[in-house]
């Protein structure tokens, strides 16, 4: 089951971002800025299945961490995405489906 909804914007190569097109279920590791924990997330595009750099795709993010993020995400919320030390995309949480993740929870 996926834990949110995102809109994801990913960076061109020149911006640093990847040199060849993600595939949908590619699981970077998502940055939240409120804490120095990453985590890995699958991203499974929503009416796409290639993502080029650059591109822009809504995706249902599933965490693999998610007990360590329960009751700490909200709807509006930033993140990064990366390969290693590298960030290759920015994301927005469109719309949180698992609750238990829910500030207000």
């Amino acid at each position: 089951m996926s834990d949110f909804i995102a809109l994801l914007q990913y960076r061109t190569t020149q911006e640093g971002g990847r040199k060849t097109p993600a595939f949908s279920k590619y699981r970077p590791q998502i940055k939240f800025d409120f804490d120095e924990m990453q985590t890995s997330g699958e991203q499974t595009f929503i009416d796409k299945d290639t993502v080029y750099p650059g591109e822009e795709v809504k995706a249902a993010i599933r965490l693999a961490g998610v007990i360590y993020f329960r009751g700490r995400l909200a709807e509006g919320m930033l993140f990064e995405f990366r390969e290693g030390p590298r960030v290759i995309g920015t994301g927005k949480i469109l719309e949180i489906l698992n609750d238990t993740l829910k500030i207000d929870h």
